[in-house]
């Protein structure tokens, strides 16, 4: 799906809704249940998705619709990933290991600098 986006930064929900094949009401969902999906709004009120914004879309879609994950799920996956902020509701997800292990590393080398 990648290689037929157009080339463009910003896009509105019609168009997002096109490329993705998702209703606009599935993204307007998705922005409640994603915190880190969060379209800026034009004057005139019409959602507008950023080129990250529409990416995480796509991988939203993939995580539910193709490997069948729920929304919980697809939620903690893109939480471990980097890919969204962990929120108050998130605390529950376990940070992988090799993400503990280069923050104890990088916080050992800023001791030994001191």
């Amino acid at each position: 799906m990648e290689e037929t986006l157009p080339d463009k930064l910003y896009f509105r929900i019609g168009e997002v809704a096109e490329i993705t094949r998702l209703k606009p009401s599935v993204l307007r969902f998705w922005e409640s249940e994603f915190k880190g999906l969060n379209p800026s709004k034009s004057g005139t009120g019409q959602r507008i998705y950023s080129r990250s914004d529409l990416d995480l879309v796509i991988e939203i879609k993939r995580l539910l619709y193709s490997e069948k994950l729920t929304i919980e799920g697809a939620r903690k996956r893109l939480v471990r990933r980097g890919k969204l902020e962990m929120i108050a509701e998130d605390v529950n997800v376990v940070m992988p290991r090799k993400t503990l292990d280069e923050i104890r590393a990088e916080l050992e080398a800023i001791r030994d600098s001191l």
